[in-house]
């Protein structure tokens, strides 16, 4: 699997990550022809005026990590993203919401967001670590109804949390790829082992802050 730096989203998105640091994972970007960085919003000009001469591109997180804002400020979120240069967004489902089966305010959030970004990527952020089989399930179904174009795991904030699992990833892409959706596996994913078991089961974008790691792992498979 030479090419798995095509699938990378280098990311950094903790709470106390400094500009240093993210001057860091541009460069480290382009230097392995990532996919994508992926920031928190209010580093999204910062990232398109260091990435503006690559191929790299920007990916930003809306309601992140929990998820319960209300649509109308995801919408703001999502739209003023794009305005600052984002090219992808990754929304966090409400998982709340999705537990009280309340899932026609599940897939009207969505169509919120994907009102605010028609010609943008639009992954959603599922959460798998607080979700049974069945509702993984059944967030893919609202997902494809809302015409996300990928379902993705985890935030990576969990408490204690797993985050991207095999067998998680295997009934999210079972479940949306008939509808032309693609699954993005995120949280947890720190060597290449784990990276090539995931594309195995039909992820085909990798969030993680291990990117460097996972391409000089992959020379050893």
């Amino acid at each position: 699997m030479h090419n798995i730096n095509e699938y990378i989203e280098h990311t950094l998105l903790k709470q106390d990550a400094t500009k240093v640091e993210l001057l860091k994972l541009f460069e480290e970007a382009k230097e392995h022809a990532f996919c994508g960085v992926c920031v928190n919003p209010c580093f999204v000009p910062f990232a398109k005026e260091n990435l503006r001469d690559s191929k790299v591109k920007i990916v930003t997180v809306i309601g992140f990590p929990l998820g319960a804002n209300v649509s109308e400020v995801k919408a703001f979120e999502t739209q003023n993203a794009i305005n600052n240069g984002a090219d992808e967004i990754d929304m966090v489902l409400n998982v709340s919401k999705l537990k009280d089966k309340d899932y026609e305010y599940v897939q009207s959030d969505i169509e919120a967001v994907r009102g605010a970004c028609p010609n943008n990527i639009l992954k959603v952020i599922l959460e798998t670590d607080l979700l049974t089989k069945d509702e993984i399930k059944k967030a893919c179904e609202i997902c494809i109804a809302a015409k996300a174009d990928l379902v993705k795991t985890s935030t990576g904030f969990v408490k204690n949390g797993v985050g991207a699992k095999v067998e998680d990833v295997k009934i999210m892409y079972d479940t949306v790829s008939p509808y032309g959706l693609k699954v993005k596996a995120s949280g947890g994913i720190r060597d290449a082992e784990k990276a090539k078991a995931l594309i195995e089961v039909g992820a085909s974008r990798l969030g993680t802050s291990s990117g460097v790691a996972i391409v000089e792992g992959m020379r050893n498979i």
